[in-house]
Formats: structure tokens, sequence, C-alpha cells
């Protein structure tokens, strides 16, 4: 079996591009979506964006095109690898990672199933692995039970439930010398707290444990650097950022190279392909290529490189969320019956909430009746909800997206106000 290292992918600069947009022009965004077409306003993003035309013509021409499996011999073969090398090149701007880091997967969830699997192989009784309550639960359940199988001690790590922080003096609490690993969130995809990871990832570090983080929320309105973040995996789902419905994961080479995964004995030994099992999908991986060069273009000064323009595109993106959820949180907080249980000092643009005389999913059918998209439960975010003392019901959530506006706050505003109207 070889053992060769992953030939590194060259980097892709976002060809076609060109220079950056300039401003940030919501109306211009909007036009993209054909589902905002039906006037709904979406309030649904934390659990998965709409999607724009370019992303959703990416995916036709892929399964319409001329493609086989991988390979340089025939044209088919070789738009199918570069399709892939396309996908490995824009997720690595989009984290600040190179191509060759990048491991694609079915799901944000079967990628971390597939990471404690494999390093919990080298756990044994007594060592111990750190999760915490904030985080949703394919950060906690798979390293939980990669723990029992291997006899290690699992250890909670608490938030504050009025606060909504997780420090990392919570999680410093927790680890031990024979802590394997830190997991947690960079983003609470149900309160939308984002922790202080770099400190976080010390406290690992210093103990001799691996951070995994999970940054599928976080990665939707943050501009991010995995290796500054002190993260050593990393893992995304592109559907939450425009994209189709996969996962990604993003190492650091020495961990990727140092893992060995269950996988068929004639398929590739090398990284990052030794991870992913099966054939990929094309149409899916092309379609994540176009969300992210889609991203790129939102706003910003001109840049040269696809990476100049997404840190550009994600200030601008995060000037407008921000404005819009000041303009959300304080009409909330003039709303009688309502508790907020978002309170963190930084977060994403994303708030939870319950009622005092009114179930929340009477409130969210009474939102849904009138062509505003508000879920309401727990979101899998299992741990985090029981800990605020919601249980399973959880709460409704609302949060941002790009193509959110001023007239779809107004309306979820006037909504609420409706539905929990003595």
């Amino acid at each position: 079996m070889s053992t060769t290292a992953a030939p590194r992918v060259p980097p892709v600069t976002g060809a076609g591009l060109g220079h950056c947009g300039m401003g940030y022009d919501v109306d211009a965004i909007r036009d993209h979506f054909p589902a905002l077409a039906g006037g709904t306003a979406f309030f649904d993003g934390p659990g998965g964006t709409q999607t724009p035309d370019v992303v959703a013509d990416a995916v036709a021409a892929t399964l319409v095109s001329e493609i086989s499996n991988r390979g340089q011999v025939t044209p088919a073969e070789r738009r199918a690898d570069e399709v892939v090398r396309a996908a490995r090149a824009a997720v690595g701007d989009l984290l600040a990672v190179d191509p060759g880091d990048v491991v694609l997967g079915r799901s944000a969830t079967a990628l971390t199933f597939v990471a404690a699997r494999t390093l919990s192989r080298g756990w044994a009784a007594g060592d111990e692995v750190v999760v915490s309550r904030l985080d949703h639960d394919a950060n906690v359940r798979p390293w939980v039970l990669a723990a029992e199988a291997a006899g290690a001690t699992v250890r909670f790590a608490e938030f504050d439930p009025a606060s909504g922080e997780l420090a990392a003096a919570d999680v410093e609490a927790v680890v031990g010398s024979r802590t394997k690993l830190v997991a947690v969130t960079a983003a609470s995809n149900l309160i939308g707290t984002r922790p202080d990871l770099p400190a976080i990832a010390k406290v690992a570090h210093e103990a001799g444990a691996l951070c995994y983080v999970d940054g599928v929320h976080a990665t939707a309105h943050v501009s991010v650097d995995v290796a500054a973040e002190g993260a050593d995996l990393w893992v995304c789902s592109p559907y939450k950022f425009l994209g189709p419905h996969h996962g990604v994961l993003a190492a650091a080479p020495a961990v990727l190279e140092g893992l060995r995964p269950d996988k068929l004995v004639p398929s590739t030994d090398v990284v990052p392909e030794r991870f992913e099992l099966g054939t990929l999908p094309y149409e899916l991986l092309a379609g994540t290529t176009a969300a992210i060069d889609f991203l790129a273009t939102l706003a910003g000064a001109a840049g040269s490189t696809r990476r100049e323009c997404l840190v550009d595109a994600f200030a601008a993106l995060d000037e407008h969320e921000s404005r819009l959820y000041g303009r959300l949180e304080d009409g909330l907080r003039r709303l009688d019956g309502i508790r907020l249980h978002s309170n963190a000092a930084r977060r994403t643009p994303t708030m939870l909430m319950t009622f005092e005389d009114h179930d929340v999913q009477d409130v969210r059918g009474h939102l849904a009746d009138r062509g505003i998209n508000a879920p309401a439960g727990h979101f899998y975010a299992w741990e985090c909800s029981h800990h605020l003392g919601l249980g399973a019901a959880g709460g409704l959530r609302v949060g941002l997206a790009p193509y959110s506006t001023d007239s779809d706050i107004d309306r979820l505003l006037e909504g609420l106000e409706e539905a929990i109207r003595p």
C-alpha cells in the first residue's frame, strides 16, 4: 500500500473573478436568488441558506457535461479531476488553508464520525475527551461514542446559560494531563455564541491535546483562518453559505498524515483522498466552488486574489448583518412576553427566543402563514437546549443571511408582535 505524501494542489486565485466588487448592494445580491421571488422572508439560514442561480447553474452544467471518474487520459476524466481540484482550492481560499489539506465528504456530521473513529484508535482507559454543552450534537455524540468504545472518559465544558458565554477557563476546568482532544464550536448554531477559539485552542495544546472545531455555523458569517483560530481540524458545510449539501474538513497536514482511517484496499492512501470514501459528488463540488466565488464578489475593496476578495466580502457582510441584527434585537427587546437566549458579547446574527404565554411552534406557524420562515426546535443542539432549560422543545430561532433586508426585519417584528399580542 502506498504511503506517498499527497501532491499539493496548486492554488487557484478565483479565475474569472477579476477584481472584487465595490460596496454591499443587497438588492443586486438578491437578484441572484430565484427563491426570493416568491416574497418569503427567510430567517432559516442557520439551517441552510437559499441558493444563488450561479450555484444551481454550476451544478446543472456539471451533471450534463462530459464527465467520468477522475483521471488524465480522456477529457471526461480530466474534467472530473479539475472539478475536484477547483473545489479544494476554493475551500482553501475560504478557510486560509492549503488545498491539499481539504477533505471532501458527505456532511460535517459524517466527517466528524470518521475523525472520531480514527482518532480514538489511539485512546485508552484513563484518557479523556472534552466536549462542550454549547455544541451541536454532531460535535458531541461522535466523540462520546468514540470515547465509550475506547474506554476513555468524556468531560463536559459548561457554558453560562444566562450570558451564553463559554470561556477558555470553562474548558480549562475540565482539561487534564490525559486529555486527548477538545471539541468545541466556533459559533453556536442555537444561540450564536462565538467563543474565544484561540484561547480555548491554547488550553488544549498546552495539555498536549488536539482542538477539533465545528465551524459549520461560523463559516457562513465570518472570515475564517483555521491556523489563526488555533484549530487542528475544522469542519463546515457549504449549504450553510449558499452552496450545495455536503461537508468539508480542513486540517493541519501533520494531523491528516498521521491518521489511518478505514478504507477499501484498492483506494489511494494519499492525503486527503484517503479520507474520501467512494466517488466524490462532482456536481456538488462544482456548486461549492461557484458559491465561494459568489461570496468573493459580495463586496469589498478591489483585490487581486480570491482570498483577498473573501476577506473584504466577509467584512462587508458582517457590517450588513450586524446593522440588521442590531435593529432586530432592539425591536425584540421592546416587545413584552419574549425571552431572548442569545446574549453573548460576541455572536453571529442568530437569535433564539421563547415566549411567556405562547408555544414556540404556534408562533412559528403564525409567522409561516405570513410568509416568514423562522423555525422552532432544538436544531440538534441537544446539550445546549437542555442546558438552557428548554429541553427538547427548544425555541424559535431567527438568523440572517447575505440576502436579508430591512424589510425582512420589519415583517418579522410585526409578525411576532401580532403572534404574542394578548
